[in-house]
This record gives structure tokens, sequence and C-alpha cells, in this order.
């Protein structure tokens, strides 16, 4: 299939559409319980706790503008970052783990993370509020 086809731009869609509406969910959830653990992991690591709650921007802000295909480069380059500190933060010491069955122990956060990246290289697509050739999408 050529790189501009509907086959291609469905993929991205979906892609976008599971990254970004799993990703939200974690966000979702953070706006309801609040994000006081957050703020502790961020003062324990050294730095100012209050910067915790830039997770509401990669955990929800970020998402929807992935789901809907609106700046979604930038969008999901701060999925990737957000992954990467919530890894540092709370699963450093389980990078390198196998779970019981065989996995790895951070499968969830390596999907967010990768499928993130992934988004940020593919771009949204022409199935977006952006469109395929939108500046950042």
């Amino acid at each position: 299939m050529p790189a501009g086809s509907a086959v291609d731009a469905l993929g991205k869609l979906v892609l976008r559409l599971s990254v970004g509406i799993l990703m939200l969910m974690h966000g979702i959830h953070k706006i309801g319980a609040g994000v006081d653990g957050i703020v502790g992991l961020v003062a324990k690591a050294g730095l100012p706790g209050p910067l915790g709650y830039l997770v509401y921007v990669g955990e929800v802000l970020a998402p929807a503008l992935v789901i809907v295909g609106l700046w979604t480069r930038p969008a999901a380059l701060l999925m990737v970052v957000t992954m990467i500190v919530a890894i540092w933060l709370a699963h450093a010491n389980d990078l390198l783990l196998l779970t019981r069955q065989g996995g790895w122990a951070l499968e969830l956060q390596g999907l967010y993370l990768f499928g993130a990246l992934a988004i940020a290289l593919l771009g949204a697509g022409r199935f977006s509020v952006g469109g395929a050739s939108g500046r950042f999408n």
C-alpha cells in the first residue's frame, strides 16, 4: 500500500485512537483521584513538587490532541516525555524485570511510550482534525 493510501490513514487513526484513549483513561483517573502521589514522587526526586501537576498535560491534554489529530506530533512527543518521566520516577527498579508469565514488567508503560513515539514519527494521517497536510500533523 502506498504511504498516502486510505489503509495507511486508517492504520494511523487506529494507532492514535488506541494509544490516545488508553492513556487518557489514566489522566481521567488522576483528575478524579488527584496527583498527590505524583507530586510526592517528583519532590522525592529533588524537583519542585508542583511539577507533578504537569501529568495533566501529558495524560489528559496531549492524548486528547492525539485522539482528534490536532498538533499530533508535538502532543505525541509530550506523551513520550511523560512516559519517560513516569518510568524514571515510579518504575526505574522494574526496568529490567520480567513478570511470572515472562512478559516485561513495564509492558503497559512501554506500549504508551513506543506507541506515542510511533505516532510522533508517523503523524496523524488524513483522518484527523488537522488533516494530513497540517503543519504539526
